[in-house]
């Protein structure tokens, strides 16, 4: 399966947003807007969003493990550079 690039993933979701389920050729315009990416690979990756977003949803992804990263949210204890 072809990786997909941030880009690609970005204009895969601008164009989920414009093109909703009663668009008329939906998944080749989707396609086409991605560019790169056959029919068959934007819904192979949309089905595999569905299914992350149902996980997610289902409590089954754990949480990130975050470290703390100081007080003043860049990662210092105090204000040193």
């Amino acid at each position: 399966m072809a990786s997909w690039t941030p880009r690609q993933n970005k204009e895969f979701e601008d164009a989920l947003a414009y093109y909703n389920k009663d668009s008329p050729d939906r998944w080749h315009n989707i396609a086409r807007a991605v560019g790169g990416k056959s029919v068959e690979e934007v819904k192979r990756h949309y089905d595999i969003l569905v299914r992350d977003i149902m996980r997610i949803e289902a409590d089954q992804v754990p949480l990130p493990n975050y470290r703390d990263i100081g007080r003043n949210g860049r990662g210092y204890e105090h204000d040193q550079r």
